[in-house]
């Protein structure tokens, strides 16, 4: 059976080690400031992502745009020239247009290379919401799974990560167009935080106001109890945006104490969910029950 190679995107916010522990690729996407353009790299330090953060704090927007063809190109020639087939699993189509351009590229080198294979998943997730389904594709790599068999698994499970974000203010993902008006109406009345989702469609929503911040961290955990599934045996995703130090250590102190887990993994939202988001949001995630909400 031929190797799986599992590729993902800018938009997964997973880090170099938990890459290289799992042998994960990604395709950059690109990030805009003053019009000059730059990959969108998740190997970045906590220097240079405050910086970023920084930068939208004092008013400056950052645009986004989707993986590049070459990109895709390189990326998908390198492998197959390898000896592998691929699973490239891409940030949600609602919010990105890489995995659609995926798609297209993927016709052109499975002509070129006839014995090989390339599936495009629509994670129908952001943030580590899509890069715990590559974790999970990659696992199945390392067992020695056929790429269909991971493409089908991926698929089964897309609909089970649950997350729950929190931002100070939904604005900066209104401007982005990440997120409808009346979402972001509400998620701008004074005092209130709203918690997003990603819902069965891929979009991100928000869900449920609450007032103060230290309530809604809370609910973010509150949410996740409720409604993860066995949670014993996961691993579960925390991921901010530049968040304080001794808030980020409460949170995942808290989340600890009240999920049992396998592990906790916590990692910075990356350039690309970043500048949608903006800064002081914090994330959770993890598999449990299967997400049926859609935007009205």
């Amino acid at each position: 059976m031929k190797k799986v190679k599992i590729i993902t995107d800018s938009c997964s916010d997973l880090n170099t080690e938990i890459m290289e522990r799992y042998d994960i690729d990604y395709v950059r996407m690109v990030t805009i400031e003053d019009g000059e353009e730059a990959p969108a790299l998740l190997s970045w330090s906590r220097e240079e992502a405050k910086r970023l953060y920084d930068t939208i704090r004092g008013g400056k927007r950052i645009t986004t745009s989707q993986v590049p063809v070459e990109e895709f190109m390189n990326a998908f020639d390198k492998y197959l020239k390898e000896g592998y087939d691929i699973v490239y699993i891409g940030c949600s189509s609602r919010q990105s247009g890489s995995v659609n351009t995926a798609c297209v590229i993927s016709e052109e080198f499975t002509e070129k290379y006839p014995d090989s294979k390339i599936y495009c998943v629509d994670s129908q997730n952001a943030s580590l919401g899509e890069g715990m389904l590559a974790v999970e594709a990659a696992k199945l790599a390392k067992e020695g799974r056929s790429a269909e068999e991971i493409h089908e698994h991926i698929l089964s499970i897309r609909k089970t990560v649950n997350q729950y974000v929190t931002v100070h203010t939904l604005e900066h993902l209104r401007k982005a167009g990440r997120v409808t008006a009346s979402s972001a109406f509400f998620g701008n009345l004074m005092g209130v935080k709203p918690i997003l989702i990603s819902d069965a469609e891929g979009t991100q929503t928000a869900i449920k106001k609450v007032r103060g911040r230290q309530n809604s961290l809370n609910e973010l955990i509150e949410m996740l109890k409720k409604n993860i599934v066995d949670s014993e045996e996961q691993t579960i995703y925390i991921a901010h945006a530049d968040c304080d130090d001794t808030e980020m250590s409460q949170f995942v102190a808290k989340v600890k104490e009240e999920i049992p887990c396998k592990e906790v993994y916590v990692g910075v939202i990356g350039p690309i969910i970043g500048a949608s988001i903006g800064p002081d949001a914090i994330g959770i995630w993890g598999f449990g029950n299967k997400v049926t909400h859609k935007a009205e």
